[in-house]
């Protein structure tokens, strides 16, 4: 190789270094979107006839280490920000939600966390079947730190989780501390966020599929408000990322079934469980499963109170078929096709 050749690409890969990585293609938002419901948290309080906290201490089903209350301290708008502050601090409270058990003696057990934080859900007050849903945040950074927004099934109709699915718009873990993506450059950040769904037959039988999408380190979503957002019509479900669309399920990919009494299972049939209404829930856990078991590993005691705020939320329906949800579609081309899980029976 010649000394000019040499040089030659040394300058380019300099050049290169210095580049920025071109920014996602953005996709052209489908035509016919109709707004039906939103909170700006404009008000000087938490409009209570659009949300309901979740009061309970037991650790969201996956050893989260919060209780989760309807104190000011956990949850409160301000200069038009919904605030949801996870706190380190010793706490008792019920274990359930008093509207998830059925006798006063699972209302009276109680349960202590080394954390309290916020879950708010808008059941009962707003649900919805198809439509898009778009939620601008700024989420907390530190290993253990998992905030998410998220749906869950109101009626539940295929039976208990996770026949009657679950429906994550975004979710991350970890934010800031060293990656465990084996795809990013050695010593990078945690910057990912996950859209993923929750399906099959009721636990242990659930199955779960979805995707990631990874910001570059310049523009981690701890040091940065983003639109999150998910398109759900009846044979498809879309996620984006400021209007960037990275992973799309199809119908054919998930699947339900529901135990009977006798303990044999059905299948269920049409677009189940994806079919029925479901209501948003926003909430910041700590710990859990998934978190204390990626990244370092465990859970940072440290840095809290930490905080995820919520600039707005918006829900659309389409206005060309409110029924299906089909006909507004906003479809980039290069967004990943999710491969699901197939009925093991």
């Amino acid at each position: 190789m010649s000394v000019k050749s040499y040089a030659v690409i040394l300058l380019t890969g300099a050049l290169s270094a210095c580049q920025q990585t071109p920014a996602p293609v953005k996709a052209s938002l489908g035509e016919g979107w109709q707004l039906v419901w939103q909170d700006e948290f404009s008000q000087n309080d938490l409009d209570l006839t659009k949300w309901q906290h979740e009061v309970n201490c037991r650790g969201g089903g996956n050893d989260e280490l919060q209780c989760y209350t309807a104190r000011s301290e956990n949850s409160f708008v301000k200069d038009g920000l919904l605030h949801i502050v996870a706190r380190q601090e010793q706490y008792t409270g019920p274990l359930h939600n008093s509207d998830e058990v059925s006798s006063d003696a699972e209302r009276e057990k109680q349960a202590t966390q080394p954390f309290t934080s916020a879950r708010l859900r808008t059941k009962n007050l707003a649900d919805w079947r198809y439509g898009r849903f778009e939620i601008r945040a700024k989420l907390p950074a530190g290993q253990g730190a998992w905030p998410a927004i998220w749906m869950l099934p109101t009626d539940w109709r295929y039976g208990r989780w996770a026949s009657s699915g679950e429906i994550d718009i975004m979710e991350a873990v970890n934010l800031k501390t060293l990656t465990d993506d084996k795809t990013a450059p050695a010593g990078s950040l945690e910057t990912r966020v996950h859209g993923t769904l929750h399906y099959g037959g009721p636990a242990p039988k659930n199955v779960y599929s979805g995707s990631p999408y990874r910001f570059s380190e310049a523009n981690n979503p701890a040091d940065n408000f983003h639109v999150y957002a998910l398109e759900w019509q009846q044979d498809e479900i879309r996620w984006y990322v400021d209007d960037v669309h990275y992973a799309t399920f199809r119908h054919d990919q998930w699947y339900s079934t529901s135990q009977q009494q006798d303990g044999s299972f059905i299948e269920n049939t049409g677009f189940a469980p994806f079919d029925q209404r479901f209501h948003l829930l926003l909430n910041f856990a700590v710990g859990g499963n998934w978190p204390a078991n990626v990244n370092a590993k465990g859970v940072d005691f440290a840095g809290y109170p930490k905080q995820m705020l919520v600039d707005y939320v918006r829900v659309f329906q389409c206005s060309k078929n409110s029924e299906t949800g089909i006909g507004c579609a906003t479809k980039q081309p290069s967004a990943v096709q999710i491969k699901g899980k197939t009925n093991p029976q």
